[in-house]
Parts: structure tokens; sequence; C-alpha cells
């Protein structure tokens, strides 16, 4: 079975390392593939500019996806994302360092799965990525694949 990649839709190096870290730390092998503004993460996830040909409907395990973007927004990424049948159930998680109400309101109402601020402490930044990967990637059961053939 081939592991299924993270996509982490950041444009902190700092914030990414961290996440990466926290992953191998805890024995999470899946690839995480960068998106550094929105306009890379729809290319992924739309299979368009450089990922033109990639099957769509083997989305990512995950996406963690940062609200404060170069090009596309982060909330405009998951507007995209939900209005597209083939990519409406992805796994969306907002990890982000907004403090504002209106973000995370926004974020729910837009379809996210899940809302997290990223602490500013080393460690509890680390203890929130782990976090997040092992419910994600071992918890959690995802809709399987190209669903929208299966109804």
């Amino acid at each position: 079975m081939t592991r299924k990649v993270i996509l982490l839709v950041e444009d902190n190096r700092d914030d990414e390392e961290l996440t990466r870290h926290a992953f191998q730390a805890s024995n999470i092998p899946n690839e995480v593939v960068v998106a550094r503004d929105g306009a890379e993460a729809l290319d992924f996830l739309f299979g368009t500019g450089p990922h033109a040909g990639r099957d769509v409907g083997a989305g990512p395990a995950i996406t963690l996806l940062d609200l404060k973007l170069p090009k596309v927004d982060g909330l405009e990424v998951l507007r995209r994302v939900r209005a597209d049948e083939r990519t409406r159930l992805f796994p969306i998680v907002i990890l982000t360092s907004s403090t504002e109400a209106q973000d995370l309101v926004r974020g729910y109402r837009l379809g996210a799965n899940s809302y997290i601020r990223k602490p500013v402490d080393f460690d509890q930044f680390t203890e929130t990525a782990r976090q997040l990967g092992l419910y994600w990637l071992l918890l959690n059961e995802a809709p399987p694949p190209n669903l929208t053939a299966m109804s």
C-alpha cells in the first residue's frame, strides 16, 4: 500500500521545518509535499501547472492549510477545493497563526475539517504537529478516493 502524501501549504520555512521535524520524530513516514502559496496548492490539488497529469482523485491524506498566503489566500483555496466535486471531501485542516475570529468562522463555513492556531512555543508547535499527524493519518477514516464514482 502506498503512503498518501501530506500537503503542507505554508510560506514560512521555519514552520515548515518544525512540522517536518514533528512528523519525523513521531515516525510518520508520509511524504510531505510543500506548497509555498495558494496558487501552488491549487495546482497540486487540481493536477494543473507543474502537477499536470497527477490523478486528482488520489488526493492528499491531509492538507494542512495556512491562511495568510501569497498569490491566493488560504480561505480562497478552501473555497475552490470545496466547490469542486473531485476535491470537496479532501480532509483540510487550517493551521494558522491568525487570531481573527472572522477567519475561524469563515474557515468552518467554507468547510474546513478543523481549525488550529499555531502555538508560538517550539515544543507546543512540535507536539501540535505530531498530534495532527497521528490523528489524521492513523485514527481518522477518510472517504474512499473517487467517491463520486460510488454515488
